[in-house]
């Protein structure tokens, strides 16, 4: 399994240490068996101190399997903590384009659902590693007793193992079936929880939902979770009996066949059924891993980023005067919206708004100009000097941005990630009417349950607090009441620019954009600049617009 080699690979040693402490006990165990054929069963008038002798090898045989399964499971443990870290880390390095093609419902069950299989594997993982070295072992030690008795034995045994088997190999398919599956619950689950107030308004779409979408889902998971513990109770109860069949079979070996006396049927039904455990656990453990290797699958089908151990810290960002979007192209999927291609350029201390339908291409535009989406062709210039993969970190560094979907963050931070500076957080809670909503501890948030225009108005303050040159507003006023909204416009972008901040603001307040230095349009992927008389119309529309709804 690839999951095992990975394991090996990147804990060589200790697992090798593990094996061979399963090895010892394999071999004290087998030792045992033997001890009490020779002591207990061949000699007849065995002495008092054979007692301790036999207590003494159980308790070593207790302790050296007890060690072998901690030991195992402990760097089971060990390799799901760093397997999480990773995959963490990776989503973090890998670019915001993928992380959306993903979809947030499909990582969530990564993080879960897969993580929680492997972790479960690992459990189980030093009974079927125990399983194995014992079966081996006791085969050596059958062999030695009666070569033809092993070979029936190993006959009727290898029969129980390709049997089992092929029902394992059915649990296999529909545990990937079931991942399959779950994903599509994740995505209903995040359905019914972030529409719940959509949902409570509409039953009708609540009913939908539930009948069409999640139970057909629900009963799919029920199919195959109950197929799958079929198949493999199944092989739990086919190798239970066929172990106890084996031992039938060595008695009627010996006594009526005469291949061995009745001490050699006896100890040879012993170690069938010293082995019977261990063999049926292995049988039990089977499945488990077969999932955690479904879901190391699924996880690496991810495509994320390498994993790379170390933040690489970006380079300190440049003191600029312009920056330049030169023929750029970007488009979902082969045949998916397309952007572009957009020239423009952004001189340092500007107030831009970007204005356009929906759909138009605003925050595609948006993700583009801040590194997030690399584009198909074109190129970004800084000063004349091209971003690309070398210098986008530190290029990003230029941005802070509140997006449209704002997600709140409970560290107040600058640009080097020390907390931010007091002063300056008490100024602009003044500035923001928020100094009696937000409640501070140190620079922690400690309430985040926010309305929607406050949020914003957090988000704004944490942007600000980074302390960067160019600040990007996704219809930031779109969520504020019209007091606060002329507040925006009037005071706080004028704020905003006497500290040397470069704007672009995505807006549709129409009303405000006399207070742009500039007024770009989106249009169907194109952007183009509104000057002259242009620029008059758009606004002039809103006057008018306003003029209609206030006769």
């Amino acid at each position: 399994m690839e999951l095992l080699h990975v394991v090996y690979r990147q804990y060589r040693w200790p697992f090798l240490g593990v094996i061979a402490l399963s090895l010892l006990s394999a071999a004290l165990g087998i030792g045992l068996i033997a001890f009490i054929n020779r002591e207990l069963i061949v000699t007849l008038d065995a002495s008092l101190a054979v007692l301790p002798q036999f207590l003494g090898l159980l308790l070593l045989l207790l302790a050296v399997t007890l060690a072998s399964q901690l030991t195992l499971t402990m760097l089971g443990h060990h390799f799901v903590w760093r397997l999480r870290g990773e995959f963490i880390k990776r989503i973090l390095d890998t670019q915001v384009e993928r992380i959306g093609q993903i979809g947030s419902a499909q990582l969530l069950a990564g993080l879960t659902s897969d993580v929680r299989n492997i972790t479960i594997a690992f459990v189980r993982l030093p009974e079927l590693i125990q399983g194995v070295i014992l079966t081996l072992g006791s085969a050596a030690y059958l062999a030695w007793l009666s070569p033809r008795m092993l070979l029936v034995t190993a006959v009727w045994v290898t029969i129980t193992i390709i049997g089992g088997w092929l029902l394992v190999s059915r649990v296999y398919r529909h545990m990937a079936k079931l991942r399959e599956t779950e994903d599509h619950l994740y995505a209903d689950y995040q359905t019914i929880i972030d529409g719940r107030k959509e949902l409570a308004l509409n039953r009708q779409r609540a009913r939908m939902i539930y009948e069409n979408l999640y139970q057909e889902n629900a009963k799919n998971y029920r199919h195959h979770i109950v197929r799958a513990d079929t198949y493999h109770l199944s092989a739990v109860n086919w190798s239970n009996i066929m172990m106890l069949g084996a031992i039938g079979l060595v008695f009627y070996m010996a006594n009526t066949l005469g291949w061995a006396d009745t001490a050699v049927a006896a100890t040879y039904s012993l170690t069938l059924l010293f082995l019977r455990t261990p063999l049926l656990s292995a049988v039990g453990a089977l499945p488990t891993l077969l999932s955690a290797q479904v879901a190391f699958n699924k996880l690496d089908a991810f495509r994320l980023a390498d994993y790379q151990p170390a933040f690489i810290a970006p380079g300190e960002a440049k003191r600029w005067q312009t920056l330049e979007l030169k023929d750029l192209v970007f488009h979902y999927g082969d045949r998916g919206f397309q952007v572009g291609p957009i020239s423009m350029t952004l001189t340092r201390g500007e107030r831009v708004f970007l204005i356009g339908g929906n759909g138009s291409g605003k925050s595609t535009l948006a993700m583009l100009l801040t590194g997030l989406y690399t584009p198909v062709s074109g190129q970004i210039l800084l000063d004349g000097e091209v971003i690309d993969d070398s210098n986008r970190e530190s290029y990003r560094r230029l941005f802070s941005a509140v997006f449209t979907d704002v997600h709140l963050f409970d560290r107040l931070i600058d640009d080097n990630g020390q907390p931010a500076d007091p002063a300056r957080v008490e100024q602009w809670l003044e500035r923001l009417e928020m100094r009696d909503k937000i409640k501070l501890n140190g620079n922690r948030v400690l309430n985040l349950g926010l309305s929607k225009g406050q949020s914003k108005r957090l988000a704004l303050l944490l942007a600000v607090a980074e302390q960067r040159d160019i600040l990007l507003l996704d219809e930031w006023a779109a969520d504020q009441d019209p007091h606060f909204r002329r507040i925006f416009y009037r005071e706080l972008l004028p704020w905003l620019h006497e500290m040397g901040k470069t704007i672009l603001a995505i807006s549709h307040d129409d009303s405000y954009f006399l207070h742009a230095d500039r007024l770009l349009e989106m249009r169907e992927g194109q952007l183009s600049e509104l000057t002259g008389d242009d620029r008059k119309q758009a606004t002039l529309d809103a006057v008018k617009r306003t003029g209609t709804l206030g006769g």
